[in-house]
């Protein structure tokens, strides 16, 4: 069923901050998406973030409808698409505690018991009730290095996916990548045990970026990350790491300082692992990318074919994300130049031209995710709108099923404008409870 949902700002928290939505965001405020996930049930979550910042307003300011501030809202939709429920957190605020985990990225993933982790860099994953209502548990890592000395913290996971069986497919991030004084995102690996309160399982190490991180001690071995039955860190990763593999064809000073992307499952034994290449202010399209095919025994078996590196470059809009459905084992993404299309081969079966008056509205939305259904969840960044796409059987009608679900799209804003009122695309919802976690 294609549908499309609000992506709202809770009433309380904009009576309370006094914030303007008729404000252009040049000045100082500004809503975004990071991510939107589904459940096996038909649920759906969405995590966007608010911000406002005013020069001049002292870090002390007391007075809310002054005040700078910055969120974190996850919204809980229904199968049907109704709103049930928010979540606000600010984990960056000293003021404000919040017992969701800070970092950079912030992903969300259903679990198979329906716990929602949200997931945050560098290794840092809070547990939240499905209803948004509490924190369950966190595993924050605490490594604000350089920023701060480093102090040991419970990590888990830069970011989780779940293939069909119930696997977590995780990203891990290391202090010393590309010899930079930070922790950034490294290791690829799976989990085959829950993820619980009680409890966290051992991630099995399959795929590195960079294979010497710089600078590493003992401090830095991750005991949770195991490869060959030791902890990750110093010397012991997966090698050849991805970067090398890809080195002889592309220029080796091409891969140095490279950056992973979200890996996704394509089946519950191969995983798609997004890498590219450094990025410029002056520009980046060109760069070379790689989106790796990669099995639970840790090899690359090959990669997602068909796209230039110029003409189909996700550098334009910095456009990395890959979703994928496990189910058929087809795998999709969405940048400025079109929706591409792939099955479990890594052959290139359909490329949807968004030059085409039909598929230039594509250029607006992001490509979050799919559910575990199978359908497209997709974000138009202005409008603030999720739009739900279901997956054909077949992606010789993939293009079809995209024509409609744009075409619906139109018809249900419409229907959406008309409910809601939203004020310059800002959807505020009144009715359903807020949870302050």
């Amino acid at each position: 069923m294609i549908q499309t949902l609000p992506l709202t700002l809770p009433g309380t928290l904009v009576d309370f901050h006094c914030i303007d939505l008729t404000a252009l965001y040049s000045k100082g405020w500004g809503l975004g998406v990071d991510d939107v996930a589904a459940g096996p049930t038909g649920e759906m979550y969405a995590l966007s973030r608010v911000h406002r910042y005013t020069y001049g307003v002292a870090d002390d300011e007391q007075d809310p409808a002054r005040v700078n501030f910055g969120y974190r809202i996850i919204t809980r939709y229904s199968a049907g698409g109704e709103v049930l429920g928010s979540a606000v957190c600010s984990p960056d605020d000293d003021v404000a505690a919040s017992a969701v985990a800070s970092g950079g990225d912030m992903t969300l993933c259903v679990l198979p018991d329906g716990i929602l982790a949200v997931s945050a860099g560098p290794n840092s994953t809070t547990l939240v009730a499905p209803d948004l209502s509490r924190v369950i548990a966190t595993y924050d890592s605490k490594d604000d290095r350089p920023f701060e000395e480093f102090t040991p913290g419970d990590a888990f996971a830069t970011s989780i996916s779940v293939t069909p069986s119930g696997r977590l497919l995780c990203s891990v991030a290391e202090y010393g990548v590309w010899n930079y004084g930070s922790v950034i995102t490294n290791i690829v690996g799976v989990a085959d045990g829950a993820l619980t309160a009680a409890s966290k399982p051992t991630i099995n190490a399959l795929a590195s970026l960079d294979p010497e991180p710089a600078r590493h001690s003992d401090v830095d071995l991750r005991a949770h990350v195991a490869y060959q039955g030791a902890p990750v860190g110093l010397a012991n990763r997966p090698r050849p790491a991805l970067t090398e593999l890809v080195t002889g064809e592309d220029r080796l000073s091409g891969w140095h300082d490279s950056r992973l992307g979200r890996p996704v499952p394509l089946a519950d034994d191969l995983f798609v692992v997004p890498l590219f290449a450094k990025t410029f202010r002056g520009g980046s399209r060109g760069q070379p990318f790689v989106f790796a095919l990669v099995n639970d025994q840790g090899e690359m078996t090959g990669r997602l074919h068909g796209m230039h590196e110029w003409r189909d470059s996700p550098f334009t809009g910095f456009c990395f994300n890959v979703a994928a459905d496990p189910l058929r084992g087809y795998a999709y993404h969405l940048n400025r130049y079109g929706l591409y299309a792939w099955n479990k081969a890594g052959v290139l079966r359909v490329r949807l031209d968004n030059e085409a008056k039909t598929f230039k509205p594509l250029t607006h939305f992001t490509l979050t995710a799919c559910s575990p259904a199978g359908d497209l969840l997709l974000v138009h960044n202005k409008q603030h709108l999720i739009l739900r796409v279901p997956a054909p059987d077949d992606l010789t009608g993939l293009a079809a099923a995209v024509e409609e679900a744009l075409r619906m799209y139109a018809r249900q804003r419409t229907a959406l404008k008309k409910q809601w009122a939203p004020v310059n695309w800002h959807w505020t919802q009144r009715s359903a409870p807020v949870h302050r976690v």
